[in-house]
């Protein structure tokens, strides 16, 4: 990090000579004369831009020596640009005229402001005000919003961030392997698929981008990414205070303040809190659990010693510590076992049942209490420097993650699995630098490099462990001796186990202009990855014996394991496009690109046979991915948008989650499928009707199956048929719905309250998704039907002032399923990670 930092250093004494800041204020006004309040002003070509304020003043710093130009936008009025040649100490005053056309929405994506149907890829863009006033205040909740996203989480360990269905592995998380799905806050990547759990803060606004991106972004990325940036400080004091109310005890605070330190220096403090009441009745202990309580604060500071150069300080530090994440028995399959080793039967003869058969009563009788004790943080240094006609960016960051959890993994009232946990602390350092700009009047482009560290050591050790009643579950023969007195209780494994892992990249994309209306866009891609792995895991406790039988019988549920493994791999990938804009209204485009999954390494325990560990499914092969995608990006009126896109991608040694019934492995081990297949039409648009009403719409439909997949291992309800591995060619991919789709309706109206000029508004948005499978190998019984949701919002908004709207998500309050789980040992129970009931509140927010 020392050697990053140095490196900043050198860029500020390289640029320290560049001339005195140009300063542009103004004022902008609606057709009436009277302020606008909220207009973007943007300075064309750079990431520079403010929002007026109540007064419909704005300031903004350049980037770059005069002459520029600025952007102005607003829904609902026609964009103006404007031509600054000189320096002027008098104010600008710009006078917006009416208009029906929709607000350009400005991306960073490829690492430039561009307008966002221009660029040669499919994006889904959620802005900072949909998300505060829809109540999406994670990932979780925006993935409603865009239907090629798909989110599972049991906990925030064991959570899956995929786009079209591919990303990362379905089920529980394995370490071993890397997210297929890059997600990036202001430039710096989330190692850690906990992440995404995190409460949003002073979020501008979130980019999602569909297919590889490995020639833009410095971790490879085979399906995509999320690309968030949050709200820079600002040379203009201001802030915000915001307060939320709702049912289920919901109490969420956020408070954002920002202003000058200095001339050149500006700060931002914000803070969240949110606190929930349980969803889910334990009727053993009486308590309601599945709540939230999380905290997370983060401060910024911005440096510009001039014109030339930006520098971003960041950091941040989150606290979750939720009694939660509890699953219900959703069902109980018949498997193929002999009738003494099912379900049904081992509760009967130890006279238990269920506190419900309907997982919707939400009541569990769970004997392990639950935790999920998650903290994530970290800091990062941003230096934008312009050099030519472009930008330089080098960002340094480091980040932690600390996991402490408790789970009840056989999700049942009965002493089976006493102790599932796997506590974990990771640390990973990132450095990326970056240029991207003009290269001459008709080539421009970005290329960078990146590197990055991570380890990832169990704290202390990850534990699993028998209680009374694992006997029988375990049992898998008539024996007597299965009985016996304290053979199994207290029997258990801990497992120590280090990841230290490196990679590295070069990486780079061309935009050639072959004419205005045709364009090149090569990219390339070199990857590095090392991964080294020392795991060692030992058995403890159970009866004391040196009885033959009895050992076999202990060893037979758990077993030492002990392996180290060193790999290392290199790759090139890369990518063209073809764009071309047919006109004004039509931009069309076809990519074909290659991508790379990095090799893993199996770090939840491997199968064994009479006892020893199967060493030789220790490493995982990479995956190769081929992408072919033709889109078209259309503006039919001036007041809509209308893109399409086909996207086909096939990927050998596809890395998978696979389950066994083993109580050992109960996380389930990695393994590849030879060949998978995804392909898809997705549609998505705007129109803005009138001056006060704009529908929004995005629909996809996908089809994802294993092509090629002979040796899978059977599904729950096939658990001690005659093989224990099937053919599942043909079959369809976990997670992932033929249909999905995002519909949208808000009513807007400039409005006075209290004397403020602000805008009332009504909004409504539907999210359905059709049935998928919930398990690796497709099966009869764990599939999740298809389900809509409903969520609406209604107030009164100003830019400064006080806000306040009523919102409500899954208005209808629909039960569904988010995820179903086999529960270890395949005796067949599973579990289901419940939907959220109706939610509903209030939120009163004061800008200034």
């Amino acid at each position: 990090m020392k050697k990053s930092l140095l490196l900043i250093f050198a860029f500020f004494s390289l640029v320290n000579f560049a001339k005195a800041q140009t300063e542009i204020k103004g004022k902008v006004n609606d057709p009436s004369g009277e302020p606008l309040v909220g207009a973007t002003v943007v300075i064309k070509g750079s990431n520079t831009f403010s929002i007026t304020n109540e007064s419909g003043g704005f300031s903004l710093i350049s980037p770059t020596q005069l002459p520029i130009t600025i952007q102005i936008s607003f829904v609902g009025f026609k964009a103006y640009n404007l031509d600054i040649n000189s320096n002027s100490s008098e104010p600008l005053v710009i006078q917006l005229e009416n208009d029906l056309e929709l607000a350009e929405i400005l991306i960073t994506a490829r690492r430039r402001t561009e307008e966002v149907q221009k660029v040669p890829i499919p994006i889904s863009v959620v802005g900072g005000p949909k998300i505060e006033e829809s109540g999406s205040f994670n990932v979780n909740r925006i993935k409603e919003l865009v239907p090629t996203v798909q989110l599972y989480s049991s906990n925030p360990r064991n959570t899956t961030l995929n786009i079209r269905g591919l990303g990362s592995t379905f089920g529980l998380t394995n370490d071993g392997i890397d997210p297929g799905v890059g997600f990036y806050v202001d430039g710096v990547y989330f190692a850690r698929p906990a992440a995404t759990s995190l409460d949003f803060i002073d979020i501008e606004q979130i980019e999602v981008l569909r297919g590889p991106q490995g020639t833009l972004f410095g971790k490879n990325t085979t399906a995509g990414a999320f690309n968030i940036t949050t709200r820079l400080p600002s040379y203009t004091p201001g802030g915000t205070v915001e307060l939320s109310y709702g049912n289920l005890g919901y109490v969420q605070a956020k408070a954002s303040i920002t202003g000058p330190l200095s001339k050149n220096l500006a700060a931002r403090a914000s803070f969240s809190g949110t606190q929930r009441n349980g969803t889910i009745e334990n009727v053993a202990t009486g308590k309601y659990i599945n709540d939230l309580n999380n905290m997370g604060f983060r401060g910024q500071l911005l440096f510009n010693p001039s014109s030339k150069l930006e520098i971003v300080l960041a950091g941040d530090v989150n606290s979750q510590r939720p009694d939660g994440y509890a699953q219900v028995v959703a069902g109980v399959v018949e498997t193929k076992r002999a009738p003494y080793r099912r379900f049904e039967q081992i509760i009967a003869d130890l006279n238990y049942d269920l506190p419900s058969r309907n997982a919707f009563d939400r009541k569990v009788d769970h004997d392990t209490p639950w935790k999920s004790n998650n903290d994530l943080g970290g800091i990062s240094l941003n230096a934008d420097i312009q050099l030519g006609e472009g930008t330089l960016t080098s960002t340094t960051a480091w980040r932690y993650w600390n996991w402490e959890p408790s789970n009840d993994r056989d999700f049942i009232g009965l002493p089976v699995l006493s102790l599932s946990q796997a506590p974990s602390k990771h640390e990973q350092f990132s450095q990326e630098i970056r240029y991207s700009g003009d290269f001459s009047e008709k080539l421009s482009g970005v290329f960078g490099l990146f590197y990055l560290s991570q380890n990832l050591d169990t704290s202390p050790y990850h534990t699993e462990e028998s209680g009374a009643a694992q006997y029988r579950f375990s049992q898998s023969t008539t024996s007597p001796l299965w009985a016996t007195p304290g053979l199994l209780e207290g029997y258990g494994i801990r497992t120590t186990s280090t990841l230290k892992s490196i990679g590295a990249a070069i990486f780079g994309q061309l935009d050639w202009a072959i004419t205005e209306k045709l364009h090149f866009l090569p990219g390339i891609r070199f990857n590095y990855d090392k991964k080294d792995v020392d795991y060692d895991r030992v058995t403890y406790g159970g009866l004391e014996t040196t009885d033959p039988a009895l050992l076999e019988i202990k060893r037979s549920v758990y077993s030492p394991q002990n392996f180290k493994a060193n790999v290392e791999d290199q790759n090139w990938s890369g990518q063209g496009t073809i764009a071309y804009q047919f006109s004004d209204k039509v931009n069309a485009f076809g990519t074909f690109s290659t991508s790379y999954k990095p090799v893993g390494i199996n770090l939840g325990g491997l199968p064994a046979v009479a006892g020893q560990p199967l060493l030789e499914l220790a490493e995982v092969k990479p995956e190769y991915v081929k992408h072919f995608e033709l889109g078209i990006k259309t503006t039919p009126t001036k007041g809509s948008n209308l893109n399409f896109a086909f996207h086909n991608t096939n990927i050998g040694d596809y890395q998978t989650l696979v389950q066994t019934a083993e109580v050992g492995v109960n996380r389930g081990f990695l393994a590849n499928a030879d060949k998978v297949r995804v392909m898809g039409v997705e549609v998505d648009g705007n129109i803005r009707i009138s001056k006060t009403i704009t529908l929004t719409g995005a629909l996809a439909y996908t089809d994802a199956i294993y092509v090629s997949f002979p040796n899978a291992p059977v599904p729950l309800e096939e658990t001690g048929d005659e093989f224990a591995f099937k053919d599942i060619s043909g079959g369809r991919l976990p997670g992932v719905s033929k249909w999905a789709g995002s519909f949208g309706a808000e009513y807007s109206k400039e409005a006075k309250f209290f004397g403020k000029t602000g805008t009332f508004f009504f909004g409504s948005d539907l999210y359905f998704r059709s049935e998928f499978s919930s398990s690796p190998s497709p099966s009869q019984f764990l599939n999740v039907e298809g389900y809509a949701l409903v969520n609406a919002r209604t107030g009164f908004r100003v830019k400064e002032g006080f806000s306040a709207f009523i919102w409500s998500r899954n208005l209808l309050n629909q039960d569904y399923f988010e995820q179903l789980l086999p529960a270890a040992g395949n005796a067949g129970h599973y579990a289901a990670v419940l939907g959220d009931p109706a939610t509903y509140g209030v939120t009163f927010r004061y800008a200034f």
